[in-house]
């Protein structure tokens, strides 16, 4: 049996960040138990964001979107972890998917019937975010938004199933202790990979 092949993305368009050690720590993890593991960080990805010319006319993706996707395709399992900013995703992360989840890549457009063909089935995710904005806040105040765009209306509108997510908050004035615990619960999705 082929072992579990895992992509994990760094959505924080800085570096020196608590995302950025989430997304080591699941990695780190992951290797060590076992799974085939692969990582990018969003903060080292060079390419234009905006999808200037919309469907109707594509730039070329450049080598990092190259890359994202190539790793996309070979997953079975996608680890995101960004930061809640103004109720979604970095601009930046949101240009990733606008530039690289296309038509006849990773949905198919053409069947008539109003929904597309899903192109990525096969696939399940993980979508970890910190927020400064308590957990019961985002839930009850903002309807848990964030989730239901990138659950519904990105990954599982072309075929990630489950999209699984998880929120660490508030983060702002967290203590090293609450971290570490955060850590933990990290450590014990990536070894059961999920």
């Amino acid at each position: 049996m082929s072992k579990k092949k895992i992509f994990v993305l760094n959505g924080h368009p800085r570096q020196d960040c608590f995302c950025k050690a989430i997304a080591d720590h699941y990695a780190d993890v992951s290797s060590q138990t076992g799974y085939e593991t692969r990582q990018l960080n969003l903060a080292d990805m060079k390419f234009n964001i905006s999808l200037d010319g919309g469907y109707r006319d594509l730039q070329p993706l450049e080598p990092d979107l190259e890359a994202f996707w190539q790793h996309i395709e070979w997953c079975d399992h996608f680890v995101m972890v960004h930061p809640l900013w103004w109720g979604g995703m970095p601009a930046k992360l949101k240009g990733v998917f606008d530039r690289s989840f296309l038509p006849g890549k990773a949905f198919d457009p053409s069947k008539g019937s109003g929904f597309p063909e899903k192109l990525l089935k096969g696939r399940s995710a993980r979508v970890i975010i910190t927020s400064d904005t308590p957990k019961w806040y985002f839930n009850w105040g903002y309807s848990a938004a964030a989730f239901k765009q990138t659950g519904r209306q990105i990954l599982g509108y072309c075929g990630f199933k489950p999209v699984s997510f998880t929120m660490f908050s508030p983060i702002q004035n967290s203590t090293d202790k609450q971290r570490v615990a955060w850590l933990k619960q990290v450590a014990a999705m990536a070894r059961a990979g999920k």
